[in-house]
């Protein structure tokens, strides 16, 4: 089982995170942001992912410092719990309906960061009371910290709600792919002969 428990606090938040990539999709959530709670869990859920996680934050100054720091922490247990990588099948495509909206997602874990990320929501839009840019914030920590190369794109789509789920959703399937194990890959995949 690939498995890795991150503690990380700082003035600003304090996050516990349990990530198993080998799960069935089970989540305990907490982050104070109800909006962001049920994006994570759509992640565990369609990524196949087990995931317990508790991030407390200075949510009444602002969401920015708890979604950016979750991205982080589950950055670092991705990596940690991938280790060398041996195995995995490294790329994951997804191309996911959410009623009016469709989004692709690209994935290479490939040690390098980069992302990617074509969704226009405008500027004033919120979900209650959430900023739907935060998201593109949580994405960027995430692949920095996990070393992932992730393509975001909405090819279109309306409802702001449904943009931001189908990302989510998007994300956990290609992740979900390119972490499998594939028993035909010997090593890192890879022609450098590591990662």
């Amino acid at each position: 089982m690939r498995k890795a428990k991150i503690k990380r606090a700082t003035k600003e938040t304090d996050i516990s995170l349990e990530l198993n990539l080998d799960g069935e999709g089970s989540y305990k959530i907490d982050t104070g942001i109800p909006f962001f709670d049920h994006m994570l869990s759509l992640f565990a859920k369609h990524g196949l992912f087990n995931l317990r996680l508790k991030a407390v934050g200075d949510i009444d100054v602002d969401y920015h410092h708890t979604v950016e720091d979750v991205g982080i922490v589950l950055g670092d247990a991705l990596k940690k719990s991938l280790g060398n990588m041996n195995g995995i099948r490294r790329y994951g495509l997804a191309i996911t309906p959410m009623d009016e909206t469709l989004c692709s997602v690209a994935i290479d874990v490939s040690g390098r960061p980069y992302l990617i990320y074509n969704v226009n929501i405008p500027k004033k839009a919120r979900i209650k009371n959430f900023d739907p840019d935060l998201i593109e914030d949580f994405l960027r920590a995430f692949v920095m910290h996990g070393g992932i190369t992730l393509h975001v794109n909405i090819v279109y789509g309306r409802n702001v709600h449904h943009i931001i789920e189908a990302v989510f959703k998007a994300v956990a399937r290609a992740l979900r792919e390119a972490v499998i194990i594939d028993p035909r890959v010997k090593g890192a995949p890879s022609t450098k002969g590591g990662m």
